[in-house]
């Protein structure tokens, strides 16, 4: 696991903050304090916007082919380092050990190296009848990240804006500091010069804040719940700045009647449970036909029966605690509400896993007899926590998948893929898997309605970071 720094990084390096506050950094396994990082303060952010600005007209101006190399460098910097890296991302978040190399650790690696590969391809500009069309970088990126994948928002963030010729001052989550301190010392080693990338560790209502809305930084990047979401964008609406935002999500698991239920189900189960159900685009309502439903429900037991509970440093362990305590009381309150408007528990509940009373556990609950408009088939719950729901026929599937606030992900099993792609089409989501198809870095990520605004990974998450100018001749 990393150290904590007792530090900001601005301008090219570790500098105290200008106030004495810190963040206790707490194992959630065990509820001890592993380390402190800064609060950092307004004046704090002011001087890494000022630092990211001033460098910004060299940094875009700087060769794609020279920036591809950069960002290669960082990719080959965090793969050496992925054992550090899944080790501090297991002690501040609780991911069972092997979650966090096979996910937490791997998956920004192929991202940033996504990102340094495009570089050596795209092209900045383009001939359309009489004019010459530019993409520029929108300027200075103003990133604010979750806990919950900690390593992998930043580099959705920080890749594409920096591929993009932009520089960037982040903000991560209070809670995952440390995998930030690390990635900002691969940084370092990667020889990104200084200014264009400036960590300020710090509690949203004030790091945040002031990063949000500072009229340094022409793009804020969000992801996180979509209450903290439109405040943000309501910031950045008033000052007329750019935003991105990944928000939440209730994603529907439509499994077709003649889809293989058991491997559909599995899959789902997993698919919710992976990371103690802290994930935005979990396919928390599991829609299955009338004549197949309690055969489902009873495979979902057999499927959660398998997911043990525990330290996430033992191998054996399939499921972590849940980030804070917080989080533990929200996802249990979310349980007992469940049971108050008629639901039924079929596997897990509210109470303490047997033998876990500290740490910050939630037992992985499967709930049958769910309605759509029950509270847990409304609300994100964040938790391992999966509703099982009937529909009648397709049409009705359908109707009870889009049937929400949200439109992040979601996913649909079917013999035939033609009838699985023909029901994807119309679902009111940002990305479809189909059949339980694989994580794809270069595809498009983002929300429908109020899951959120703009995508990351790939061309389109480089688009983000770019603003268009046209030349006449």
């Amino acid at each position: 696991m990393t150290k904590a720094r007792d530090a900001l990084y601005i301008d090219g390096a570790w500098r105290p903050s200008g106030s004495s506050d810190v963040i206790e950094v707490v194992n959630p396994a065990d509820e001890q304090v592993i380390g402190t990082v800064p609060a950092g303060t307004a004046d704090d952010v002011d001087a890494a916007v000022r630092a990211a600005r001033a460098v910004l007209p060299g940094w875009a101006a700087t060769p794609p082919a020279e920036r591809a190399a950069r960002l290669a460098a960082l990719r080959d910097g965090l793969a050496a380092r992925r054992d550090e890296i899944a080790d501090t991302i297991t002690a501040e978040l609780g991911a069972p050990l092997g979650v966090s190399r096979k996910v937490h650790a791997a998956v920004p690696v192929a991202v940033a190296g996504s990102y340094a590969d495009m570089l050596e391809t795209f092209s900045f500009e383009e001939k359309v009848g009489n004019s010459t069309v530019l993409l520029e970088p929108v300027g200075v990126v103003g990133a604010i990240t979750p806990w919950n994948y900690p390593l992998h928002q930043i580099v959705a963030k920080a890749a594409p804006a920096l591929a993009a010729g932009c520089t960037v001052v982040l903000k991560p989550a209070e809670d995952t500091p440390l995998t930030a301190q690390l990635f900002t010392e691969v940084v370092h080693e990667a020889g990104i010069p200084a200014g264009v990338f400036n960590l300020v560790t710090g509690l949203g209502p004030v790091a945040g804040q002031a990063l949000a809305e500072h009229d340094g930084v022409d793009l804020v990047s969000f992801t996180g719940s979509t209450a903290v979401g439109r405040l943000v964008g309501a910031t950045a609406g008033r000052a007329v700045k750019r935003v991105a935002l990944e928000l939440g999500g209730k994603s529907a698991n439509v499994i077709l009647p003649d889809a293989d239920l058991a491997l559909a189900v599995k899959v789902g189960v997993g698919n919710v449970f992976t990371n103690s159900g802290q994930t935005c685009s979990a396919w928390t309502r599991v829609l299955v036909r009338d004549d197949q439903y309690d055969e489902a429900v009873e495979l979902a037991v057999k499927a959660a029966a398998r997911y043990t509970v525990g330290d996430p440093r033992d191998e054996a362990s399939r499921l972590g605690p849940v980030v804070n305590a917080k989080q533990r009381d929200r996802v249990r309150g979310y349980i007992e509400q469940g049971v108050a408007e008629g639901a039924r528990i079929v596997a897990g509940g509210p109470e303490a896993p047997e033998g876990l009373e500290r740490g910050y556990y939630v037992r992985p609950t499967v709930f049958a007899d769910v309605t759509e408009d029950m509270t847990i088939a409304r609300e994100e719950i964040f938790g391992p926590v999966i509703s099982f729901i009937r529909y009648r026929d397709e049409e009705d599937a359908l109707r009870i998948a889009n049937n929400t606030v949200y439109g992040l992900a979601g996913a649909v099993w079917s013999a035939d893929p033609a009838r699985a792609e023909a029901f994807a089409r119309r679902m009111e989501t940002g990305q479809v898997d189909i059949n339980g198809g694989r994580f794809n870095p270069l595809a498009p990520f983002g929300g429908y309605k109020q899951s959120g605004v703009g995508r990351e990974l790939g061309s389109h998450g480089l688009a983000e970071y770019l603003q268009t100018k046209s030349l006449q001749f």
